[in-house]
């Protein structure tokens, strides 16, 4: 059983930057980090895995969201920058405990967090 606790959310402005954090309870292979704005589909943002901390990036944020992770405080974080009204959502952590799955997809997750809510005003 993993538990996730999300942080880090909350209203900026456009071209501002702003850094979420997932504290995991129990170990995993692979971290990844979610979106899901209202009236759209979850869409993937970031995942990492953490033997040899290999990143995972979607286009519309590659260049902007950095995903890393601190092994001994079994927490991950997402860096934002340079943040677009259209990156509004509400995020989530997720963690994988088995492998084999696509880091992308969201079936690939066996836990997930509560989400934490991120605002970019224009």
């Amino acid at each position: 059983q993993v538990q996730l606790a999300e942080s880090g959310g909350g209203l900026v402005q456009a071209g501002g930057s702003l850094r979420l954090s997932c504290a995991a309870s129990g170990r995993s292979i692979a971290m990844g980090w979610f979106r899901q704005a209202p009236g759209k589909e979850r869409e993937f943002v970031a995942a990492i895995i953490w033997i040899g901390n290999s990143t995972w990036y979607p286009d519309s944020v590659e260049g902007r969201f950095t995903i890393s992770g601190d092994k001994g405080k079994n927490t991950v974080y997402l860096q934002m920058s340079s943040l677009k009204p259209e990156d509004t959502a509400l995020y989530y952590c997720a963690a994988q405990t088995r492998g084999g799955r696509p880091l992308q997809s969201s079936l690939a997750y066996d836990y997930w967090g509560q989400g934490t809510q991120v605002t970019v005003s224009s």
